[in-house]
């Protein structure tokens, strides 16, 4: 899993006015979860949007006035109207103690059935899996090199490694589907 460093601020008031004057100044109110501990901080919206606005999954190395600590987002609140970030959960990372995360699915091979005109199709980006820190990737593998027209690639054909996979069997991950002028030549012959 790949790792990014976010650098914040302890909070001395925990409440909806101190929230919001942080957001005015251009600072987003977080929570450092785990190690039988809570910790409210700050850390700036710039800096945030760099592990929020992305579809990867990161370890994140918070540094909260020289107290170092490794995490992942737990949960990122955002406002309903213009989306920008109101709070964000941060979970942190214990190298013994398993994680639930969703990491995105990375898509490897050369289908058959696109070459043959079928157009690919994935049903879903990112996938729940359970496992210790060290043994996340950085995004799940899914090989389409055996993709035949009208085939689905389901979670159970997803080899696993060093974690588990917690997305019910049966979801379809990724499909070729049949264009129409293709499904009319394949009736005609």
């Amino acid at each position: 899993m790949k790792s990014i460093n976010l650098s914040g601020s302890p909070r001395g008031n925990v409440g909806k006015s101190d929230a919001n004057q942080l957001r005015a100044e251009g600072k987003i109110p977080c929570v450092l979860y785990g190690n039988d501990s809570q910790t409210h901080f700050w850390a700036y919206a710039y800096d945030l949007k760099s592990v929020l606005y992305t579809p990867e999954t990161f370890k994140v190395q918070i540094d909260i006035d020289g107290s170092k600590h490794e995490a992942i987002v737990q949960e990122a609140q955002f406002h309903p109207l213009n989306e920008a970030i109101l709070h964000v959960d941060f979970l942190a990372l214990s190298p013994n103690k398993e994680v639930k995360v969703e990491l995105p699915l990375e898509f490897v091979g050369s289908s058959p059935g696109v070459r043959a005109g079928g157009k690919f199709a994935a049903r879903i980006r990112k996938i729940k899996v359970k496992g210790l820190p060290g043994n996340l990737p950085a995004s799940v593998q899914v090989d389409i090199s055996n993709l035949e027209l009208g085939k689905v690639v389901r979670v159970k054909d997803i080899p696993v490694a060093d974690y588990k996979i917690l997305d019910a069997p049966n979801n379809p991950v990724a499909a070729v589907t049949i264009p129409r002028a293709l499904k009319g030549q394949m009736a005609g012959n």
